[in-house]
């Protein structure tokens, strides 16, 4: 699992989350599988939005669950310290935070940005002790966060080694994505050329998506499309549907595919539709009828071997696994 940048809407807006479990006698709790997984996702969202000190709440209460395997708590017990290190001053706990951003009128930026300057500060050698974290270290949450950080630091050979190694590096594409987005943030311009899977591609890197909802209103209506068939009665479907569209987007974003469904033509908005319900509907172990999806969708024939195409695509980033 690994944050990406903002995730989960709907028409643009936020999904409604949760708040973080109460970890008074957490200890006696044993999570399902299905548990497991909303909680993960939960954590991922609270990372990309930087949301910190509720993701250190909930890797708290994390860790006090029983009967996972060890690697699980290994993963939440790294991420949980670094966090503490990389954010002290979210140590305060999340209530605390909020009133402090309140008095202050800071907003989460701010503090990242000053947390960053006040290590830079503190260690000249900061800013390339986090691109060893990004280029070097195995993927994970840390070298995202880690790229967060970068996009705050005033160092100008910050963008000649990211351009650098996404240019010459095979890169997981959801990496490869966020450095796009940090370089954007850095307020690098103009276009940078690289491979995304096998497909050489052009971006403009001051075009890049930062949040959801500035992608083109195509990849929006994708979505609202399986949101019409499955938000009041597979409500799970649709809920996983949404996290599994935006990281497929990022994953995918410059590709022939995702310029094929910025089309102005309802007919790629269908397709897109049908082959995001199909792949979402056999992650969660059940099954589809193909015919009955073709035509929940209105998928004619003709527009048959596309819908294939767009699902053996979606099905191939499930396969290669969301974590890289």
């Amino acid at each position: 699992m690994i944050a990406t940048g903002d995730s989960g809407y709907r028409g643009g807006a936020p999904i409604k989350e949760s708040t973080t479990p109460e970890t008074e006698h957490s200890n006696n709790i044993v999570l399902f599988p299905k548990t497991l997984d909303y909680y993960q996702i939960q954590l991922t969202v609270m990372l990309e939005n930087e949301r910190y000190g509720e993701a250190m709440d909930l890797l708290r209460f994390l860790l006090q669950c029983q009967g996972q395997e060890e690697r699980h708590y290994d993963e939440w017990r790294a991420l949980l310290e670094w966090l503490e290190a990389a954010f002290p001053h979210y140590g305060e706990g999340v209530s605390e935070i909020r009133e402090e951003r309140e008095e202050e009128d800071i907003s989460e930026e701010d503090m990242a940005r000053q947390h960053a300057r006040s290590k830079l500060e503190q260690d000249d050698g900061y800013a390339d002790k986090l691109l060893r974290t990004v280029m070097e270290e195995p993927l994970s949450e840390q070298t995202m966060l880690a790229l967060e950080q970068l996009a705050y630091l005033d160092r100008p050979e910050i963008d000649d080694s990211l351009t650098g190694w996404l240019k010459d590096k095979t890169l997981h594409p959801l990496l490869q994505f966020r450095v796009l987005q940090t370089l954007r943030r850095r307020g690098v311009q103009g276009m940078i050329a690289f491979t995304r899977g096998e497909e050489p591609v052009e971006v403009e890197i001051d075009t890049v998506p930062l949040r959801p909802e500035d992608f083109p209103i195509q990849i929006v209506q994708i979505l609202e499309r399986v949101a019409d068939q499955t938000e009041v009665h597979e409500p799970t479907l649709f809920y996983f549907a949404q996290e599994l569209w935006i990281q497929y987007v990022m994953a995918v974003y410059g590709t022939r595919d995702y310029m094929s469904m910025l089309e102005e033509n309802d007919s790629m908005t269908d397709i897109w539709a049908a082959a995001l319900h199909m792949t979402v509907a056999d992650s969660l172990g059940g099954s589809h009828d193909e015919e009955d999806t073709r035509s929940m969708y209105a998928v004619t024939g003709a527009m048959r071997f596309r819908l294939e195409q767009a699902y053996r695509s979606m099905k191939q980033f499930v396969s290669a696994g969301l974590d890289g």
